[in-house]
């Protein structure tokens, strides 16, 4: 496994696992505690309680969402998506800068995402099935928000103009200088 500290975002690392390949297929150990012993940055570790899964379409765009307290651990089991991180703590080095990636099915790239950034994915394949884990139990109650994910502010560059969008991200608040 290599891990990567990113040069954008504070926190964030990009994690390429160890791919294992013979005549039957491929091997990949997506997760254990000993390999992904992650902290924060008040020196807590990171402890996964939650394994999620979406499935979407080509063009599908999701986010950007985000709360202030969960950590996510984000892959692609099958698929590809474009994957779009945006620090939106307050206080950081690198608030409002975001970072983007590429996430398939043959790179097995997972990418390790702090509390207070907003994550967003849009399908670049027929489907695509999004895999994360989080360190909280998903609450709708929970300081969540929503941003525009094509918010000017941010200038996110994404490779479509005109994406498929739920009701919540199509309506979702700008953010404000």
């Amino acid at each position: 496994m290599h891990i990567q500290v990113s040069r954008v975002i504070a926190d964030l690392k990009l994690i390429t696992p160890d791919i294992h390949y013979d005549y039957r297929g491929e091997y990949v150990e997506t997760f254990s505690r000993r390999g992904y012993d992650f902290h924060d940055a008040a020196g807590q570790p990171i402890e996964f309680v939650e394994d999620d899964i979406s499935v979407s379409r080509r063009h599908v765009l999701r986010g950007l969402h985000g709360d202030s307290r969960t950590w996510k651990l984000i892959q692609c089991l099958q698929g590809e998506f474009y994957y779009v991180v945006a620090d939106l703590r307050r206080g950081s080095p690198s608030y409002r800068r975001w970072e983007s990636f590429i996430l398939n099915d043959r790179n097995r790239r997972q990418v390790l995402v702090p509390a207070g950034c907003a994550n967003g994915h849009l399908v670049l394949s027929d489907t695509c099935i999004f895999s994360y884990k989080q360190s909280q139990y998903y609450s709708g109650a929970h300081d969540q928000f929503t941003v525009r994910w094509n918010d000017p502010f941010l200038n996110i560059h994404w490779p479509i103009q005109n994406p498929l969008l739920s009701e919540r991200d199509s309506t979702a608040p700008l953010l404000v200088e």
